[in-house]
């Protein structure tokens, strides 16, 4: 959306004149695609960074407005949510040193906004999902306070009416929770990469987008985790399309489309097929006061900015998505963004996906000039999806129905096709053997950004609660950044790439455990007690068939129970309802972990059920207590380690100085 202004439209009369508007636009473009108004060149390529802010431990620092006020600087703008940053990289045309180009701006820009961002106590991490994001950092008031955000979520939200937002993405692990406001998608941050077309190009170039979506996805993903769930390789697919989907559940034979889509089939006929089939599937989410008549302006020979359609464009998000802009020159020009791309892990990675896929968009038609006639568009659909799932190492349906493993497709057929499509562009010999052999490297290695998250927070769990270890990973994508080494050059993260973690600052949602057994209050003594044996717990939550607490049941009150029993010599009729503790005490998810401890030990008790709006989420016990206890040992001797080594290696330096000196 830029920097327009846009609002939700008051009456059913403010929004069809901005729907006339619309067509309008749509006029106006056919007109100058029939007249032929559109720039040939130069073939220009630009991008779109997007960052994410977090504080000392790694977790979303919400200083957005702050960095930016000290930054004051026209590349960086403003994200959804205030622990993003998007800056916006020149365009440069597409030959030469272009990508040692973009790479020099964009390191350049993030030198910026690291130091900016440092000196406001906060650092700067490119993720496509950053491992340590909780929900409650989704709320609201980290939302962007700029009137054309709210007025996003409130259009969804109109759309969608008072439905909560249900997240159910399953992988390793399985996400399961409902959430309040589409701000969730402010999880996702990408390198969108901008290629310009001619008109005669554009279905060519757009189709050949779509057929390579799949394989340019599994090489370069790195989103694996969401909440610290293990879920898809690139969670962004998945996340992104379920937290703005404006639909909501309807007759299961009836089809509406999402508007994060991948698109229904081959683009035909020009770029209007694609603008057309948006304006009859999505209702116009925000409006504008247009104040521009565009057909007046193609009558004057002026190029219109086309800003209704601009807006509703923003508005539906297409992984290729269609782009409309005018030049410096004044000519119109058309361009495909490629939102597939994760920020990160590098920038010396993105710029590489960058070569990449603008390699194979001017190459693939040298081997194949109608992809349409070769690919059906159904298994360039299932093939992104299971890109977006698997990540590196899946097979593809391929050209006249090959079935073939994306590392092989890459390797023997894509890599030399982006050779071509670079060369053919006059793009530096130097520059294509630099960019393409990292992507070679990363097939040859099999590890790209999700592989390297997975196989840390692996080797990390063995050692470490599941806070630490995201925590670890932060740290260690921070401190590798720096380095500037291609991801597939990394070494693992370790609990040491974490200099300073403090207990106060933690909160109980990070620490709870999610994976908790409960029973009912009709529910016998007996069972119980054997579920506590065989789970080898001592507390179970009582909850109702809502799954809002209600009791607490523990392994002491049955023993005293069972005991009491014998004794007696008694038949036992009883059910846990007359056992149970009735109302017990309880924590909110986001209290701290100090807060959690102090209710422990003033009420001397042994575990506190978690709840949220009634619901129990989660309990935390005594042996969570232990967990952070223990990771605090091993952290202060591994600190105390650290400085000993330091001391020793000055003494050294000094020694060997002193000895040159002599």
């Amino acid at each position: 959306m830029g920097v327009q202004e846009v609002k939700i439209a008051a009456n059913q009369k403010e929004l069809n004149r901005f729907t006339r508007f619309l067509l309008k636009d749509i006029q106006a473009m056919e007109y100058m695609l029939e007249n032929d108004w559109f720039e040939q060149a130069p073939i220009r390529i630009g991008a779109e960074q997007e960052v994410c802010l977090v504080d000392e431990h790694g977790k979303p620092a919400p200083k957005s407005m702050e960095i930016l006020a000290a930054l004051n600087h026209p590349s960086f703008t403003t994200e959804l949510s205030r622990f993003n940053i998007e800056a916006n990289l020149s365009p440069v045309e597409f030959t030469g040193d272009c990508f040692s180009r973009v790479q020099k701006e964009l390191d350049d820009l993030m030198e910026l906004i690291h130091k900016t961002a440092h000196d406001l106590e906060a650092r700067v991490i490119l993720t496509g999902i950053l491992p340590t994001i909780r929900k409650f950092d989704l709320d609201i008031e980290n939302l962007t306070p700029i009137d054309r955000y709210y007025a996003l979520l409130q259009a969804i939200e109109r759309l969608r009416g008072k439905a909560a937002y249900e997240l159910k993405i399953e992988g390793l692990d399985e996400l399961n929770l409902k959430h309040d406001s589409a701000l969730i998608e402010a999880c996702n941050t990408s390198f969108q990469v901008h290629l310009q077309v001619t008109p005669q190009d554009f279905v060519s170039k757009y189709n050949i987008a779509q057929a390579i979506s799949a394989p340019v996805l599994a090489v370069s993903s790195n989103s694996p985790m969401l909440f610290g769930k293990r879920l898809w390789n690139e969670t962004r697919i998945a996340l992104f399309q379920q937290s703005v989907d404006t639909r909501i559940t309807n007759e299961h034979l009836r089809y509406t489309s999402p508007r994060v889509t991948f698109g229904n089939g081959w683009v035909k006929n020009s770029i209007l097929d694609l603008y057309k089939e948006d304006i009859v599937r999505f209702k116009v989410l925000l409006t504008t006061d247009v104040k521009e008549d565009v057909l007046e302006s193609v009558k004057n020979n002026k190029t219109p900015q086309l800003q209704a359609l601009s807006i509703h464009n923003s508005t539906v998000y297409r992984w290729n998505r269609p782009c409309y802009g005018i030049s410096p020159n004044g000519k119109p020009h058309l361009r495909i963004e490629n939102r597939i791309l994760p920020s990160g892990p590098t920038t010396l990675d993105e710029v590489a996906n960058s070569a990449f896929w603008v390699g194979l968009m001017n190459g693939f038609e040298e081997a194949y000039p109608d992809v349409t006639k070769v690919l059906e568009f159904d298994d360039v659909k299932a093939n992104f999806v299971k890109a977006a799932r698997i990540g590196l190492g899946s097979k593809h349906h391929w050209v006249h129905g090959k079935t073939v493993n994306d590392i092989e497709l890459i390797q023997k057929e894509l890599l030399p096709i982006a050779r071509i499509g670079l060369e053919k562009a006059k793009v530096n010999e130097k520059d294509i053997d630099k960019y393409l052999a990292i992507i070679e490297d990363r097939t040859e290695t099999g590890m790209n950004g999700s592989r390297w998250i997975l196989k840390s927070y692996s080797k990390l769990l063995k050692e470490s609660t599941k806070e630490e270890a995201t925590t670890a990973i932060v740290a260690g994508m921070a401190y590798n950044q720096k380095t500037k080494k291609p991801v597939h050059e990394w070494k693992l993260a370790s609990i040491q790439d974490i200099a300073d973690w403090h207990p106060t600052s933690l909160l109980v949602e990070e620490f709870m455990t999610t994976d908790i057994f409960t029973v009912s209050k009709d529910e016998i003594p007996e069972f119980s007690a054997d579920m506590m044996d065989w789970r080898r717990i001592r507390y179970l939550p009582i909850e109702n068939e809502q799954g809002e607490l209600i009791g607490l049941i523990t392994s002491r009150q049955l023993l005293r129970h069972f005991s009491t029993m014998y004794k007696n010599e008694k038949l036992d009729y009883s059910t846990i309802k007359d056992l149970m503790i009735k109302d017990p005490l309880t924590v909110a998810p986001e209290a701290t972990i100090i807060e959690a401890i102090d209710v422990m030990n003033t009420q001397k008790i042994g575990c506190l059920p978690v709840v949220n709006n009634k619901k129990l989420v989660g309990i935390i016990t005594e042996s969570n207590f232990l967990s952070i206890t223990s990771s605090l040992l091993k952290r202060l001797a591994a600190k105390k380690k650290k400085a000993i080594r330091k001391e020793e290696e000055a003494k050294q330096e000094n020694n060997t100085g002193s000895e040159k000196g002599n």
